[in-house]
């Protein structure tokens, strides 16, 4: 079975795909990875403890929610092309300014632009771009974003550290500046015209023409749907932040060497990517209620590999981990435009990420603290958020508009 059939996206559709998740893999590496690697040195350069540079990123976090279902309502009105050049600029003077920043307030207050940025700028807004230009034929672009998003980590980190150690930090945060302004600018200008919600409908939707409004369900029926997608999402949004955070330390604890743990969390980005890859592959034609629900049980599958064999299988947690995580990405756009429709996504997709962009900002310390008073009992922390997605998504019920 081909992954992309032959007629599956038009070449243009294809070709806007592509600029959408090249965009998300620098941005995300430009501004969300960044902490993990210049955290301690911006810590000693500014006299500040390395939990307080993650203290203000917490708070950009946050911002990241607030912001959310605002830019959607933008996509939704205006289209995805002027709101992501906006971000572009954004993340430039924020990341200028991070480079010259001398005190505590003074990062606070530039964390606060860049959460906006980022609330503006990453998944979120490059699904609602997508949908707002292919109505219900975004699924594969979607998948097709995610795909170039799962490179984020693998090609920045390494980028900022050789930038880190041959530069400096804030020589590093300029060229991710420059990198926003001469690659990213461009890049979002590039992209289609969003259609006018008054044009008459085209019949080759996967060309760009806007979908007639799909039916509206009744604002209580939706209500309750929407509260368990929150609930799923904000749950698995916790383990994958969780994660991101702290998974060597948890190999490390779980009795892996320092090299092994790092190499182990190192194959957490190709099994995302490899998850993504294999949804799409054979999962495309199910609605994605079933991607879900398989996906979520990587996460107690993986607790359970790494409590029962302990270090030595650590590669195995990473890569159910990833596998299931990688999947949950996709599912994060596709299923709210399987169960509503295109009509409205990035609003809808903007509040329905709000709980789960605050259980991101809480996820570093609270499952950090859990692993320094727990150890590897830490992993029933994630066992309990996943039986929670799980719960969540059974109560759901297929439907499609």
């Amino acid at each position: 079975m081909p992954l992309f059939p032959p007629n599956a996206f038009a070449p243009r559709q294809v070709l806007t795909t592509c600029k959408l998740g090249l965009g998300q893999m620098l941005s995300w590496g430009s501004a969300f990875y960044l902490p993990a690697i210049l955290a301690g040195a911006m810590g000693e350069s500014l006299g500040l403890p390395s939990s307080r540079i993650f203290a203000a990123f917490s708070l950009a976090l946050l911002v990241m929610a607030l912001t959310g279902p605002v830019a959607g309502r933008l996509i939704d009105r205006w289209g995805g092309r002027p709101l992501l050049m906006a971000t572009n600029l954004l993340f430039a003077l924020g990341l200028v300014l991070l480079s010259r920043v001398q005190t505590q307030g003074q990062l606070f207050a530039v964390w606060l632009l860049l959460g906006l940025a980022m609330g503006a700028g990453l998944y979120e807004a490059a699904f609602a771009t997508a949908v707002r230009l292919y109505g219900k034929a975004a699924r594969g672009s979607i998948v097709g974003i995610t795909l170039f998003g799962g490179f984020a980590s693998t090609l920045s980190w390494p980028l900022t550290t050789w930038l880190l150690h041959s530069w400096g930090w804030r020589e590093a945060c300029l060229v991710w500046a420059a990198v926003q302004l001469l690659v990213l600018l461009p890049l979002h200008a590039s992209l289609p015209q969003a259609p006018s919600r008054t044009a008459p409908a085209s019949p080759l939707p996967a060309q760009g023409a806007d979908l007639p409004p799909a039916p509206a369900a009744s604002l209580r029926g939706q209500m309750g749907t929407l509260a368990l997608l929150a609930l799923t999402f904000a749950a698995v949004w916790f383990i994958g932040t969780s994660m991101m955070s702290h998974l060597p330390r948890l190999l490390a604890v779980s009795g892996a060497t320092a090299a092994a743990a790092v190499a182990a969390a190192a194959l957490v980005g190709p099994a995302q990517v490899a998850g993504r890859i294999a949804d799409y592959a054979f999962l495309r034609r199910a609605h994605p209620l079933w991607s879900a629900r398989i996906a979520v049980i990587a996460y107690p599958l993986a607790a359970l590999i790494l409590a029962v064999f302990g270090a030595s299988a650590g590669w195995g947690y990473a890569l159910a981990f990833g596998l299931g995580n990688g999947i949950m990405t996709v599912v994060i756009g596709t299923l709210p435009l399987a169960m509503f429709g295109a009509q409205g996504y990035g609003q809808r997709q903007g509040l329905l990420m709000v709980p789960a962009r605050m259980a991101q900002a809480s996820a570093p310390f609270l499952f950090g603290l859990a692993l320094e008073r727990w150890q590897l009992g830490a992993l029933w922390v994630l066992v309990l958020a996943a039986s929670i997605a799980g719960t969540a998504l059974w109560c759901l019920r297929p439907r499609s508009v």
